[in-house]
């Protein structure tokens, strides 16, 4: 998660030239930042999808009324996180990060994408973002506009989505004793206790632990162990540490274990994570 370095709060600062429409349904921003910069809690009227072309972005959704709370998704390069129309949420750069910002109008939002998602970055979307970027701040002519931006639109709606959310109880509804757990899990990743260990610590059963687990978080606790692992690795990954630091870092007694989840889970090794050219 976030290291406790003070973050640097910057404005939102949108401009006009970002904002989409239905003329224009796709705005692409690239901005470089530097690691800890925070944007604070807000909401737009467009969707965002959060991209990265370089670093890690971490977005948290804030939690709404009789429904989930806080998710954390950790987006590396190859990865992006879809924000709907009107979700609220707030960014925080893990590593310097060229982060690229697509502005999608509502009007060309996927029927039934509320909330936020990671989806994988195919190649192919990859380079139409980057095609859609105009350089210079030059504009790009009509028709290129048109075909891209349907491109883009076209990629975003059959993308694979992944499973790279870590979520935490409601704040005012969710049991404070799941909380707990949750946050001593995420303070301590290393630490290779079993649910029942860590359900007597908090005054619970292994029993009721695993039935908050389902109930409130929609999960195992295996699963969402996994899902609190994922994203502790990934920024060690990308600060350039080895797999087998990572994997002791993250309570794995071999790098082999380690290794075999992260590419069950992610679809590619450790390594491909491993960023070699940090801004």
């Amino acid at each position: 998660m976030a290291r406790s370095a003070l973050l640097q709060s910057v404005p939102l600062g949108d401009t006009d030239r970002f904002i989409p429409s239905p003329q224009h349904p796709v705005r692409v921003r690239t901005r470089n930042m530097p690691v800890d910069t925070h944007f604070e809690p807000h909401s737009h009227r467009w969707a965002q999808l959060a991209y990265c072309a370089v670093g890690i972005v971490q977005v948290t959704s804030a939690p709404q009324v009789d429904a989930q709370g806080v998710v954390s998704y950790i987006v590396p390069p190859s990865r992006a996180v879809w924000i709907a129309p009107g979700a609220r949420h707030q960014v925080t750069i893990l590593e310097a990060a060229e982060l690229r910002t697509l502005y999608i109008d509502a009007s060309a939002t996927p029927a039934g994408w509320t909330g936020c998602r990671v989806i994988v970055v195919s190649p192919l979307l990859r380079e139409s973002i980057h095609a859609l970027d105009e350089p210079g701040g030059k504009p790009l002519g009509a028709l290129r506009e048109q075909w891209l931006s349907s491109l883009a639109l076209d990629e975003i709606t059959h993308a694979d989505t992944q499973a790279l959310g870590v979520p935490l109880p409601h704040p005012q509804s969710g049991d404070k004793r799941l909380r707990a757990l949750c946050e001593a899990v995420l303070r301590a990743p290393s630490e290779r206790a079993t649910l029942a260990e860590w359900a007597a610590d908090i005054g619970a059963s292994e029993r009721t632990a695993a039935r908050l687990f389902r109930d409130e978080l929609g999960m195992s606790y295996q699963q969402w162990r996994q899902q609190a692992i994922l994203a502790h690795a990934l920024p060690l990954l990308a600060r350039g540490q080895s797999i087998s630091a990572v994997a002791s870092a993250s309570g794995y007694a071999s790098d082999s274990a380690f290794s075999a989840m992260f590419k069950t889970a992610m679809g590619q090794s450790p390594s491909h994570f491993q960023n070699k050219n940090r801004l």
